[in-house]
């Protein structure tokens, strides 16, 4: 197994953060020549430069942002690592690191992780991406949690656990002239409407495709998207009806300025939290779980 020299590393990552060699070198108590060599020899374990010389300075090259990024992090980890087994500084934040599947609307994102704040000081890292590379990222352990529409495929090349969070009827919203002229008659109405949906290989989507089907509706589809904050924004512009969870319907409307049409009957957005564990063990996950169950509950009864 190949091993990076972290002596190197931080080097590299003290010149990188500090702008220069002699800054860098002065700060870390050594010659410039002995901190410049070390670099040079981490450019050749790595197989790449990490600098290029421009004029008088020293700028990073693709790889060498790269390598910066990881340094970042990994010298971060390290200060926490030592901080949590000193037990100093009082009350340091617990870091989690949840991803959240594109296509998880982000006014529900929001809801569901929120109540992590609540269990104490916390540091939460959000990423965004595709449902596989994010259960890839969980697989590594770069992740704690992902939130997805859908639970782990058996056949996913990663072992993940599924966790229903909770589930919301779909419903269908536009600016308030289109929307007002969608609820005469819905669903029918839909039929021939503008309209926004997620792309086909998501769960909403194949499901509103049934009901269609199953209403003989035919919309004129005018754009489809992975991003679901994407599609919310075209629809706040006015390009079309769109879909969203009928449980966030008070701050769409409050925040979008659009208006509520009517409800898919039948079809539903579910939520869940995927995790390389079967116990979540982080009690600040847990504890959004939790609060997540809660919410969908509470609003389900309501």
């Amino acid at each position: 197994m190949e091993w990076i020299n972290y002596h190197h590393l931080l080097y590299f990552w003290r010149v990188a953060r500090e702008g220069g060699l002699a800054k860098a070198s002065a700060g870390l108590g050594l010659a410039q020549s002995t901190v410049s060599k070390q670099i040079h020899q981490l450019e050749e374990a790595l197989g790449h430069p990490l600098f290029a010389r421009k004029g008088r300075r020293l700028v990073l090259t693709e790889s060498g942002r790269v390598v910066y990024r990881y340094a970042e992090e990994i010298f971060s980890l390290g200060r926490e690592l030592l901080d949590t087994l000193g037990d100093r500084p009082v009350g340091k934040p617990l870091r989690i690191t949840v991803g959240v599947a594109d296509v998880v609307p982000k006014l529900v994102a929001e809801r569901v992780l929120l109540p992590a704040f609540a269990s104490g000081p916390v540091r939460l890292v959000c990423r965004e991406g595709r449902s596989d590379r994010l259960l890839a990222e969980l697989a590594t352990y770069e992740l704690d949690l992902v939130l997805a529409d859908a639970p782990a495929a058996p056949t996913a090349k990663v072992r993940a656990y599924s966790r229903l969070l909770g589930g919301s009827e779909v419903a269908f919203f536009a600016r308030p002239p289109l929307a007002s002229r969608l609820r005469r008659g819905f669903p029918r109405s839909l039929d021939g409407a503008p309209i926004l949906l997620p792309t086909a290989d998501t769960m909403m989507r194949r499901s509103l495709e049934q009901w269609f089907e199953a209403h003989g509706l035919r919309p004129a589809l005018l754009g489809e998207f992975e991003d679901s904050a994407l599609l919310t924004a075209f629809g706040q512009q006015g390009v079309g009806a769109f879909p969203a969870p009928s449980v966030i319907r008070a701050e769409i409307e409050g925040q979008l300025g659009v208006r509520w049409i009517g409800n898919a009957s039948g079809v539903r957005e579910s939520l869940y939290a995927l995790t390389a564990e079967r116990r979540i063990q982080n009690p600040a996950l847990a504890g959004l779980c939790d609060a997540a169950e809660a919410w969908f509950g509470a609003a389900a009864g309501g």
